[in-house]
């Protein structure tokens, strides 16, 4: 060591200080000998390895929203209510198809009449829930408590198949098995419901379903899964076996149901956001609830936008408000200023009321999901849900 010492301090002695130069490649900072190495030779730009990819991975970097597609979100007219029309036998059922492979389909779908019921039964039932609470009374056929009790049970078999031991941080593989023993079990569970006469709908209405909570290959979960859950829905509503005076029902029972079951999902099993927006989009993995949640609290007395910011609120509130119980969750899940992992959100509650939240957010999901072809390239169309 005293040698190594000696060694650089006899170089320090001997160095020709005159010149100010700093020290070329390969030689040593300290004494300006040749180091042991050469330098490596210059790599190549990244373009000549490979050309920079074209898709988005899902865990990018987080991109602000480009302005234009803001917007034109802004001028777009707000989605109007529809009422459902309930398909006349004879019934032509049918196994489900994907459509959607470019802008021009997603045009066509939009100009459908399919595709503007389907958005207009989306705003029935945010309004459906206007100024309600969850714990609100409201009629619960006995379709709806057979659905309720369908997601009880998917819940109660996340409790059966525990996560298993591994190394990855996301996606545990123990969902495969439980997204298998759902599929296998969806026909049976369809049936606690349909009536005789709707039996041979399971061929059509089941894929909707089995697709409603995750892509098990992928173990991944989006707004296209929960898309998928809406149009589940609106097939029974097309079978006439829920009505407008269930949607209160619909998102109060049978909504709340489904997104327990999702958080639950999610946590257990540490599902990959599909397609996440990172910090730039509302949730990770959720969209709807935002609506139904933002007009619950229109012309709310004291709640107000910014009310989010108010842990007490959140504390007090989160059950009985979908909107409130999303940001709770957020907060949860992700640590940190909630105005840099979630400033989408936060720019939310800078807005006057709930009602202008509300109309906002029916646009955004029309422009940001129901017009991507990454998420509708998966949607599904038969004779319930019409390709036009």
């Amino acid at each position: 060591m005293e040698n190594c010492q000696q060694h650089h301090h006899h170089h320090l002695q001997n160095q020709d200080t005159s010149s100010a130069s700093p020290p070329i490649t390969g030689t040593c900072c300290k004494c300006g000998g040749p180091t042991t190495f050469p330098p490596a030779p210059p790599g190549p730009a990244f373009s000549e390895i490979s050309p920079p990819p074209t898709y988005r991975p899902i865990r990018a970097p987080a991109v602000p929203p480009d302005p234009d597609s803001k917007r034109a979100i802004v001028l777009a007219p707000v989605p109007q209510s529809q009422k459902v029309p309930v398909a006349q036998p004879p019934y032509s059922f049918q196994s489900p198809a994907k459509r959607i492979h470019s802008p021009d389909d997603i045009r066509r779908f939009h100009d459908s009449d399919s595709g503007k019921n389907f958005i207009g039964f989306v705003v029935a039932l945010s309004e459906s829930i206007r100024g309600h609470k969850i714990s609100d009374p409201c009629p619960q056929s006995d379709t709806l408590t057979a659905i309720v009790s369908i997601l009880e049970t998917l819940t109660q078999w996340v409790d059966e198949i525990p996560p298993v031991q591994q190394s990855a941080r996301y996606g545990n593989i123990a969902y495969r098995t439980w997204h298998q023993k759902m599929s296998d079990s969806t026909d049976s569970l369809m049936l606690r419901f349909l009536p005789e006469n709707l039996k041979s709908a399971t061929i059509e209405i089941v894929p909707y379903f089995t697709d409603s909570f995750g892509n098990s290959s992928r173990i991944d979960y989006g707004t296209g899964h929960e898309t998928n859950f809406a149009a589940w829905l609106y097939c029974l509503g097309r079978l006439g076996l829920i009505g407008e005076e269930d949607y209160q029902g619909v998102v109060c029972r049978v909504f709340v149901k489904y997104l327990e079951l999702m958080r639950k999902l999610q946590l257990v099993y540490c599902l990959e956001p599909a397609g996440s927006h990172g910090v730039w989009g509302l949730d990770d993995y959720h969209f709807l609830p935002f609506i139904f949640g933002s007009s619950q609290l229109i012309d709310h007395r004291y709640m107000k936008p910014k009310s989010i910011h108010n842990e007490d609120i959140l504390e007090n509130f989160s059950n009985e408000y979908l909107y409130l119980g999303c940001i709770a969750f957020v907060k949860k899940v992700k640590k940190g200023l909630f105005a840099e992992h979630s400033p989408m959100l936060d720019d939310i509650s800078g807005v006057p009321n709930w009602s202008k939240v509300n109309s906002g957010l029916l646009k955004m999901y029309k422009a940001e999901v129901l017009e991507k072809v990454p998420i509708m390239q998966h949607f599904l169309f038969a004779s319930l849900i019409k390709w036009e």
